[in-house]
């Protein structure tokens, strides 16, 4: 077996996934890609297990670990994402910059930050 076919495919695979991740604004298309990334990593990881005829399958062992690893990965990312549809209504990505930590009001923003407080009323 040639080791080009494998690495060109698995080269295009990652390329691909790598588009995915930097063109798309939709965070399940954007796991997604990571998923496809990690599946280009195993192609790899697999064909030059063969290609060296490694004894003790050291590839193929690591291929397990990323699977299982990219799974997690999943499992934890598809959660996050549902509950941020659930709270914000899109799982747009550049619409979510305002989640981070440090965020200051922009010049776009509604919402009044030098709002007066109401003082308490005695009763």
């Amino acid at each position: 077996m040639h080791l080009a076919y494998p690495a060109v495919l698995a080269a295009l695979l990652f390329c691909t996934g790598l588009y995915g991740v930097l063109a798309r604004r939709n965070a399940i298309l954007v796991l997604m890609s990571v998923e496809l990334m990690l599946n280009a990593v195993n192609l790899n990881l697999v064909a030059f297990d063969v290609w060296l005829r490694d004894t003790l399958h050291a590839g193929q062992a690591l291929t397990l670990f990323t699977i299982a690893i990219a799974a997690a990965e999943i499992g934890i990312g598809l959660a996050i994402v549902l509950m941020v549809y659930r709270n914000r209504g899109t799982s747009d990505v550049d619409r979510l910059r305002d989640t981070a930590e440090g965020h200051e009001p922009g010049p776009n923003d509604t919402s009044d930050s030098t709002s007066t407080v109401r003082p308490e009323v005695a009763a």
